[in-house]
């Protein structure tokens, strides 16, 4: 099945990357579950089962990040038109942050920030549902402030190169590969530990992404604010560590879909969740 092969290939790319020599990795592996899910053009709330696969490292010049989530729909996001079983979609992010600093020798540091860096990289996913069937590839680059904060909190301005390539199961009709217009996202990123008398961390990224002009059917795309965070408890300690907790999204304009037209209330995710995760 593409779906295995895409999987497999993913946890092999994993294993390559903790592979490489790291100053130091967290890898995980995860599971969230939240029944507010929405859909662009879908009116009803979906629920989705997520399992995750995570590696974040760094080594003598920068990081890296790679995320891999296999996101099962309900019913109401059906996997083909008539169909009862739910959609299924593998969504990956990957960056990789240059430090400046370790590769000039030079400190980038002021105010509250305490280094600059260059992030590259790229997110892609395949899904398999009743209208759209996502095929999107995106190449992202720019550059990264690293604040001077417990944990971490990295902003970047980032370009976006993205396109895709939808087959619609209704109409029977493969769209060919379309290139939005290039656009930009000023995102953050963060991981900030703190204990209130038992071991918390507020985990999460926010995503402020411009218009990318018109879609593949010539309708005008929207600005997007998407917003995941999360209060993740940790019932072990030491490296390898069970993490529990609570997880919010607020997702508007949805892939650029404006919620003010033809997309609806199912352009706006307002999304609790419950995330449960196994660090090693």
């Amino acid at each position: 099945m593409p779906l295995a092969r895409t999987l497999l290939a993913l946890s092999l790319l994993a294993a390559g990357l903790s592979a490489q020599a790291a100053d130091w990795s967290d890898s995980s592996i995860g599971y969230r579950y939240g029944s507010k899910f929405a859909e662009p053009y879908n009116p009803q709330d979906i629920s989705k089962n997520i399992l995750n696969l995570t590696h974040a490292s760094g080594y003598k010049y920068g990081t890296n990040f790679f995320n891999a989530d296999l996101l099962l729909s309900d019913s109401k996001d059906p996997s083909s038109a008539g169909s009862k079983d739910g959609a299924h979609e593998v969504y990956v992010v990957y960056r990789h942050t240059l430090d400046l600093e370790k590769v000039s020798g030079s400190p980038f540091k002021f105010g509250p920030v305490r280094g600059l860096g260059v992030t590259a990289g790229f997110d892609f996913n395949t899904k398999t549902d009743a209208g759209y069937n996502s095929k999107k590839r995106m190449l992202v680059a720019g550059p990264t402030l690293m604040l001077d904060v417990p944990g971490f909190l990295n902003v970047s301005l980032l370009g976006l190169k993205e396109s895709n390539a939808p087959y619609s199961t209704f109409s029977g009709t493969a769209t060919p590969r379309y290139d939005y217009k290039f656009h930009w996202m000023l995102t953050a990123a963060w991981a900030i530990p703190f204990n209130v008398g038992i071991p918390l961390s507020f985990e999460g990224y926010a995503n402020f992404i411009a218009a990318k002009g018109r879609d593949e059917f010539g309708g005008q795309t929207a600005r997007e604010t998407n917003v995941d965070m999360q209060l993740m408890y940790d019932l072990s300690g030491g490296k390898n560590t069970f993490k529990l907790g609570l997880e919010y999204q607020y997702w508007k304009n949805k892939f650029g879909n404006d919620s003010g037209g033809p997309a609806g209330k199912g352009a706006i995710a307002k999304t609790p969740m419950i995330r449960a995760e196994y660090h090693f």
